[in-house]
């Protein structure tokens, strides 16, 4: 409770109440530097909103894998993809045990939406996991979210980002789709800042702040959905008025792939 957690603190962002002093101060502090970060993460939300009902009503996906969800809130992947069709099944994984306590507790009814505590890096053990098996059917497309979650982990050959979209890729079949965001900046003393700050008060449990070329290797050799890897308040747009962000010093960039 006493160390900040980024799933925490994007909770206190939405307005949730699932948090607590430590998340709150980080917030504060972080503001201080990046006051556009509470609209980003209205933004970012919407984005996966949207995103997951896109898939559900354009592209009839079923399945959703969401890495890294946070904390369960209002129109959440699962209550999004249900209301396009109720035989969709979700499964949500963090390794934050107040966010799976929380979302197990949520949950319980629900016996098409399960929530497992896992790393998100662990790619055959979620896959592989009996509440994973027994809510998805890989043989048939599913979507995986990757949702503002890969600037949590650091750089590796065997475990960044690059590694673990690739590993997560080979298990799909084709039809199946990728939906991939992360911060960005292209102001290297923004990058350094937030970088350093979150690994600090996070106690280690953070990755980096990218820039949109290096989202857009995780892409490659993938067939990107029209508008293509944008800052996400602007993919399909649904009307909904965006949260104006005081600053732009960074951004959430990313899209959807099909993989083919």
């Amino acid at each position: 409770m006493s160390v900040p957690s980024a799933a925490r603190m994007y909770d206190y962002y939405l307005g949730g109440k699932d948090n607590f002093a430590s998340d709150r101060a980080a917030v504060e502090e972080l503001d201080k530097v990046v006051p556009s970060t509470r609209a980003l993460a209205i933004n970012n939300r919407r984005f996966l909103q949207r995103a997951v009902r896109v898939l559900a009503e354009e592209h009839g996906i079923r399945q959703f894998v969401d890495h890294g969800s946070g904390l369960p809130t209002q129109d959440n992947v699962h209550q999004v993809a249900q209301q396009v069709a109720k035989d969709s099944h979700v499964v949500y994984i963090d390794n934050d045990p107040v966010v799976s306590s929380h979302g197990r507790a949520l949950l319980v009814q629900d016996h098409r939406t399960t929530v497992i505590e896992n790393d998100m890096r662990d790619t055959e053990t979620i896959f592989s996991h009996p509440e994973t098996q027994r809510l998805i059917d890989f043989s048939q497309p599913v979507a995986v979210l990757f949702n503002s979650v890969f600037h949590c982990i650091p750089d590796s050959e065997t475990d960044g980002p690059q590694a673990v979209v690739r590993r997560v890729t080979e298990r799909l079949v084709p039809g199946s789709y990728l939906v991939m965001c992360q911060l960005v900046s292209e102001d290297p003393e923004v990058r350094d800042f937030v970088t350093g700050f979150m690994d600090q008060a996070t106690q280690g449990h953070w990755g980096r702040v990218r820039q949109e070329k290096d989202v857009a290797e995780w892409f490659e050799g993938m067939d990107i959905l029209e508008p293509g890897l944008v800052e996400v308040s602007t993919w399909r747009p649904d009307g909904e008025a965006v949260a104006q962000q005081e600053t732009m010093e960074w951004i959430e960039f990313g899209g959807i792939a099909r993989l083919g």
